[in-house]
Formats: C-alpha cells, sequence, structure tokens
C-alpha cells in the first residue's frame, strides 16, 4: 500500500499502477491504492479533475461545444455519481460488506480520473470516434468488474449484482436527469 504521507503526484502515480493493474486484472492491485482516509480525500480531488478533464479539457484543444453544454455535462456526471456510489453503498450494505465502500471509491475515482484523460486524448486526437467511444466503454467494464473482484473482494455472483444495480442507477439517472439537463442546456 501506498504511503499515507506520500505527495498527491506520488499518489495519482500510485494509483496509475494500481489502475493498469485493475485492467489486467492483477491480484495485487489493491496495494496501489492509498485506502487511508487521506486517500480516499486524494481519489476525490483525482475525481473532480477527472470530471474538469472530460467535461472541458476537450474544449482547451479547441473542439468545439455548444454554449452551456459542458457546465450541463459537469452537473450530469456529479448527479451519476451519486447515483452510482448510492446503489454500491445499497448492495454492499445488503450484503453486509460496507467494509468494501472506501477502497471501492479510491479505486473507482482513480480509474475514472485515468478514463477521463484517455477519453479526452481520444477526443482530441481521433475526433471522438465511435471505436475509441468503444474501447473505453470495454475497458472501463473490466475494471469495474476487477475493482469489484480485486479491491472489494466480493464472489462472482455478488459482482453480477453490484454491477448489475449501478448499471442500473447509472441508467435511470441519465435517462431522467440527462433530458432535464440538456432540455435546460439548450
Amino acid at each position: 500500500m501506498p504511503q499515507p504521507n506520500s505527495t498527491f503526484v506520488e499518489e495519482a502515480r500510485d494509483a496509475a499502477l494500481g489502475a493498469w493493474a485493475l485492467v489486467l486484472g492483477r491480484q495485487d492491485a489493491a496495494r496501489h491504492f492509498d485506502f487511508s482516509p487521506r486517500g480516499v480525500i486524494g481519489s476525490f480531488i483525482a475525481l473532480v479533475l477527472a470530471v474538469a478533464v472530460s467535461v472541458f479539457g476537450p474544449q482547451l484543444f479547441g473542439v468545439p461545444t455548444p454554449s452551456g453544454m459542458a457546465g450541463g455535462m459537469a452537473l450530469l456526471s456529479v448527479l451519476l455519481f451519486a447515483l452510482q456510489i448510492g446503489a454500491a453503498y445499497i448492495v454492499l450494505q445488503t450484503m453486509g460488506r460496507l467494509d468494501g465502500i472506501l477502497p471501492y471509491l479510491v479505486a473507482d475515482n482513480w480509474v475514472n480520473f485515468y478514463v477521463s484523460l484517455v477519453g479526452a486524448l481520444g477526443i482530441v486526437l481521433f475526433g471522438g470516434s465511435d471505436f475509441i467511444l468503444l474501447a473505453v466503454g470495454l475497458v472501463s467494464i473490466v475494471v469495474e468488474v476487477n475493482i469489484a473482484r480485486r479491491i472489494v473482494t466480493l464472489a462472482p455472483m455478488q459482482i453480477v449484482i453490484f454491477i448489475a444495480a449501478q448499471i442500473a442507477a447509472q441508467f435511470v439517472g441519465l435517462m431522467v436527469l440527462g433530458g432535464l439537463i440538456m432540455q435546460a442546456a439548450a
């Protein structure tokens, strides 16, 4: 496990190694993340940066977006994240595994940071092609399963329930909130 007194840059480096270990499904992925209270805070800083990078990053490189769309997307991202975490919390509580919520948050926040960087880079370099979106989506699913397996240490059927609950919460949120927010932004 990374040292709790490391700098944010060192924590980010260690988390990058952990994210890569999760992509590969390695058993030792958890040792790269800081699950201390300081590590939880660092991961939320990374999450805020992830939202900023994914929403505003492409604009910095001249990719045009409609007026007000970035703010709406940032709000939608925050609301969908809250629904995802709420679903994860409820499922873990039901399973008697609330001990896994903070490790889940730390790993998921850091992974979101790196997925956002790769996604924003893909949009800038390749114009947001469907192939890049599909590739990032598939890697995200693999990583989420591996977080449930390697970080939270859930059993196979628990993983299915855990992931399905989060997907369902985000889908419903996207349908309801996404329509409202995008309508307001337009």
